[in-house]
């Protein structure tokens, strides 16, 4: 079967989602960008299609635009049937099962379908699949995305290395700013604060601002939330 690029953004242009807000841009802009960026990696066709209608259904996180469900078969019929398997499997996944499925030794890997909820077993090759489509959906948002830097770092990083693509993970992850925006609206403020009431309920006693601080600095790296 022939699939043509340009009959699948004209088909999610006439659904409007160019008018649909994504990430400090459009819907359509970030699933044209997924399929261009998973292209530039050397993805295949199938999987840079699956990238392109990789949240079509909507997902945990993303709710600005949902396809009904029963227009799969109109979907499968313009993409694949496994590029729109596993496009539905990241809408409908449950994050925190396939997070779970990547400390897994083999397969079968058991994610959880949160609209069906019922669990599905995948192969190794079609698990892996999953991870890149979205893997590169979060590389193509990151730097804009309101869930900012942190949210399942650890997970995406194991996917990386997982596929063996850790280069591409570190060059968006290298753009990473020291100061984000919200620390920034943080430090405008003026917050101050009176240790009286812990003093008189609970006799706390403050210690050396410099003792303090050095604990602080050293749980932190311990932690692994400072870079050196």
């Amino acid at each position: 079967m022939q699939f043509n690029y340009k009959q699948l953004t004209d088909f999610l242009v006439n659904l409007g989602i160019e008018k649909v807000a994504h990430t400090e841009k459009t819907y359509l802009g970030h699933l044209i960008n997924v399929y261009r960026l998973m292209e530039s990696e050397g993805c295949t066709e199938e999987l840079c299609r699956a990238g392109m209608f990789h949240s079509i259904y909507g997902t945990e996180k993303f709710q600005g635009f949902k396809l009904p469900l029963e227009s799969r078969a109109e979907v499968r019929a313009m993409i694949g049937a496994r590029a729109e398997k596993l496009a539905y499997l990241n809408c409908a996944m449950d994050r925190t099962s396939f997070d779970q499925a990547l400390e897994q030794t083999g397969a079968p890997y058991r994610v959880l379908d949160r609209i069906t909820g019922e669990p599905v077993e995948l192969a190794r090759a079609d698990y892996d699949d999953l991870c890149r489509v979205h893997l590169y959906d979060w590389l193509e948002q990151a730097p804009r995305s309101r869930y900012g830097w942190d949210y399942r770092r650890s997970a995406f990083r194991k996917m990386a290395e997982r596929l063996g693509v850790t280069a591409s993970y570190d060059r968006v992850f290298g753009t990473e700013p020291r100061v984000t925006r919200e620390m920034l609206a943080m430090a405008d403020k003026q917050m101050f604060y009176s240790s009286a009431k812990a003093v008189d309920a609970l006799g706390y006693t403050a210690r050396p601002a410099r003792q303090a601080i050095a604990d602080a600095v050293a749980w932190f790296r311990q932690a692994g939330m400072l870079r050196d």
